[in-house]
């Protein structure tokens, strides 16, 4: 995958975070930049048009109430250029944060080989890889999606390296 053109589209909240308390920089951000390293992938930091709440309580709140109608600052039309595209989010309420559907519903997958990561504190991947196919219907969705411990994106450059 390292030689095919790429893009990482990619969810990232910083402030309270769950398990870690307050950060500067969202853990799945940590993480993208890893396989931007490992992979020379282009990014797109997908962020809301109203920001998240900083405390963690709140925001998740906000996150549910957002589902189906999570508009976003900027769109991202183009991705013919791509051939891999990897899709980043934290887990909120079982699946991806709500702006990164925003971000990749309208978008051409066909043909596309699209690879997962997830950041959580005990959801897993949750239903993010079959969000992700029931959306991009004509890309080649890889079934070896990764989940990443928000608690741990900082220690998760060599697993990324192995992933990649």
């Amino acid at each position: 995958m390292k030689d095919k053109k790429s893009l990482i589209i990619y969810f990232s909240r910083a402030d309270e975070n769950y398990s870690v308390g307050f950060i500067d920089k969202g853990n799945t951000e940590v993480v993208a930049e890893y396989v931007r390293d490992f992979t020379n992938a282009d990014m797109f930091k997908v962020e809301p048009l109203v920001p998240y709440a900083k405390d963690y309580n709140t925001c998740i709140k906000e996150a549910k109430e957002r589902i189906g109608n999570a508009p976003i600052k900027e769109s991202l039309n183009d991705i013919s250029e791509y051939e891999v595209i990897y899709i980043m989010s934290p887990i909120y309420w079982g699946t991806y944060a709500p702006e990164l559907e925003t971000a990749i519903k309208d978008l051409d997958f066909d043909g596309k080989i699209i690879r997962i990561i997830t950041t959580h504190e005990g959801s897993g991947l949750g239903s993010v890889v079959s969000d992700i196919k029931r959306i991009c219907k004509k890309a080649n969705v890889l079934d070896d999606a990764i989940a990443i411990r928000g608690s741990q994106a900082y220690y998760s450059k060599s697993k990324i390296e192995e992933w990649i």
